[in-house]
């Protein structure tokens, strides 16, 4: 198991693969995990692509991926699932079958292996139900994946990713938490030589790549193909 510390030394400033792990010291429920997950659910702006009970299960979910605890805000504060909700009602939309039926099987296996669904239980055994999807393991009592409960676990994984450190003109990385958590200082047109410096600490300019002229929000719509819209 890595320490989350680890995890994040891992995505470094960019999106990389990540280690299969639940990252260590997250927040028990009641706590702050619990209060983010509840303040996010009451802010949730109209969905797009999800229903109400499948967005409230990927937050759970989200939560748990990159938790909230005494390193920062996680997912659920960067507003992962509102990239993801985005990004499936346009750029993404061929991912949109594979989120309901993953979602439903998920919750189906929480149900059938730990008497609960997967919102009811305790962060550890969200954490175990989440290992065994991982793992390939989440099978029998009708679950219901299509193929390899891995491979949804993967694409669960990756676009809590994109949207937890991405740009936050999709929607996620909610007031750049994601950029902060890995110190990343955002997008610069210009560098210094002093910021090239080794050790050198840059303020970070909390501005989405597409605030910059050299790159439109007209241009990222159409390379996403009628992509998300920023809210």
């Amino acid at each position: 198991m890595l320490t989350r510390r680890d995890w994040l030394k891992l995505v470094g400033w960019v999106s990389v693969t990540w280690e299969a792990a639940i990252p260590s010291g997250a927040t028990p429920a009641g706590s702050a995990t619990s209060e983010a997950f509840q303040t996010v659910a009451r802010s949730r702006e109209p969905l797009q692509a999800l229903t109400a009970a499948e967005a409230d299960l990927l937050d759970a979910v989200v939560a748990r991926l990159i938790p909230t605890d005494a390193s920062g805000p996680g997912a659920t504060e960067a507003q992962a699932v509102r990239y993801i909700d985005r990004a499936l009602a346009g750029a993404l939309a061929a991912s949109r079958e594979a989120y309901r039926v993953g979602l439903a099987a998920l919750d189906r296996y929480s149900r059938s292996s730990r008497g609960a669904p997967f919102i009811s239980l305790s962060p550890t055994d969200q954490d175990s139900v989440l290992i065994d999807v991982e793992t390939g393991a989440a099978t029998g009592s009708g679950a219901g994946f299509v193929g390899s409960s891995a491979a949804f676990f993967t694409m669960m994984r990756t676009h809590t990713l994109q949207g937890t450190f991405g740009d936050p003109y999709y929607g996620g990385n909610a007031n750049f938490v994601g950029w902060d958590l890995i110190a990343y200082p955002g997008v610069r047109t210009v560098v210094s030589a002093d910021d090239q410096r080794l050790g050198a600490t840059l303020t970070p300019t909390r501005r989405s790549a597409y605030d910059h002229e050299m790159f439109t929000k007209a241009t990222a719509r159409a390379h996403t193909t009628e992509g998300p819209a920023r809210g």
